[in-house]
């Protein structure tokens, strides 16, 4: 038991490696001590690399979904009518937005009878100003529908970004 002892204390103290000493019990030791490190620090290097790639997939994901839900253009198209309002409202951001009658059927007097609001929000100053210059008559507007709205960008998911005046006006 001395002499396991005082062994063990000499490979330990020595610059040379546990597998060059005398004792068949200290090698083995080693030896299972080594496979055992050996495997934690693939284990390790291996969970390392997953949670990089785990990490990667999560930000892309999340990166997408802001992707989708803010710049993606659901729909886009023209809506023809009679515009309301235009105000420029907001306790923070201030931004633009505005209201069109859109009717499907007039009387002979060119009344709405069968309308429905269309609620829209104008980024673009200019074309604000164009708006306001054009309420309370027939307008023509592109509009770009995003999925979802940020405060800078208005209330409406509906964003017009030009305008023009409706020449071709049906009298029912």
């Amino acid at each position: 038991m001395l002499t396991l002892y005082i062994e063990n204390i000499i490979c330990r103290s020595s610059a040379m490696d546990f597998n060059f000493c005398l004792n068949p019990k200290i090698r083995i030791f080693k030896r299972n001590y080594n496979n055992f490190v050996a495997r934690i620090s693939k284990s390790i290097i291996q969970m390392k690399k997953y949670a990089v790639y785990f990490s990667l997939a999560v930000v892309v994901l999340i990166g997408s979904t802001i992707y989708w839900k803010y710049s993606f253009t659901y729909s886009e198209g023209y809506r023809a009518g009679l515009l309301q309002k235009v105000s420029l409202k907001g306790n923070i951001f201030k931004t633009y937005e505005g209201e069109m009658i859109l009717s499907s059927i007039q009387s002979n007097a060119n009344v709405a009878l069968a309308s429905e609001k269309f609620f829209f929000s104008v980024i673009n100053k200019e074309v604000a100003l164009q708006l306001e210059k054009m309420q309370g008559g027939s307008v023509v507007v592109h509009y770009c529908e995003k999925n979802g709205t940020l405060p800078w960008r208005g209330e409406s998911t509906y964003l017009v970004d030009s305008v023009k005046v409706n020449t071709n006006i049906r009298g029912y």
